[in-house]
């Protein structure tokens, strides 16, 4: 059995399948997508070409979201990404889904806007994502009234979506100071071993951020 996982260490979504790795020490090959030779293996591996791509010998499992639940049912340890508890695996998949729609998109969307040409830049689509990020960072202040993680007393997929969603979101977009639940939760996920060592990994590709990777964190 060989797993190998194809990704950028500054990825946001590759991140989010390295926290569940790390999380249980879990055997991998890391194939970065700086390399060409990789590269052209994911590629071919899927044509789509998003990242990450998980290979467990001969099976491809694409998507950060599916790969974390792929991890837990297949390559299990001792953090339970996903509850046995069916409807309590409802609340941490719609947790999962509120970072990657509601905090991602919205930030890449301003992320995004940086990298076209200065005459094609949407600034309305930018004040557009810009409120969307402030309306959730309400919401999760208030959610994280009660709780240490985002879907529970324990760590958990939703967790692994929150991590890199609030870490390049609050760099795009702070995050209120007066929101102190939801500043709180993002410096607990920080101080988690397994997405401290994912944010480690990437700091010599911070010059990537196009807005300008701000001098903390």
């Amino acid at each position: 059995m060989t797993l190998t996982l194809y990704g950028h260490p500054f990825s946001s979504y590759t991140q989010k399948a390295l926290i569940a790795l790390y999380e249980n020490d879990t055997a991998f090959q890391f194939r970065s997508l700086e390399d060409k030779q990789a590269a052209g293996k994911w590629a071919a591996l899927w044509p789509i070409r998003r990242f990450p791509l998980l290979l467990d010998d001969d099976r491809s499992i694409m998507e950060a979201s599916v790969i974390v639940e792929y991890l837990d049912l297949h390559h299990p340890g001792r953090t339970t990404l996903m509850p046995r508890d069916a409807l309590a695996a409802v609340d941490v998949r719609f947790m999962d889904r509120f970072f990657d729609n509601y905090i991602m998109t919205p930030m890449q969307r301003i992320v995004f806007d940086r990298l076209r040409p200065e005459g094609d830049r949407d600034s309305f689509g930018v004040a557009e994502a810009r409120r969307a990020l402030d309306t959730a960072y309400g919401w999760l202040n208030e959610k994280m009234k009660s709780g240490e993680w985002a879907a529970g007393e324990d760590f958990s997929l939703a967790d692994c979506a929150a991590a890199p969603a609030l870490f390049y979101a609050d760099w795009a977009h702070p995050i209120d100071t007066a929101l102190v639940n939801a500043k709180a939760y993002r410096r607990r996920l920080l101080a988690r071993p397994s997405f401290a060592r994912a944010v480690d990994e990437a700091r010599p590709y911070r010059a990537y951020f196009p807005l300008g990777a701000p001098d903390r964190d």
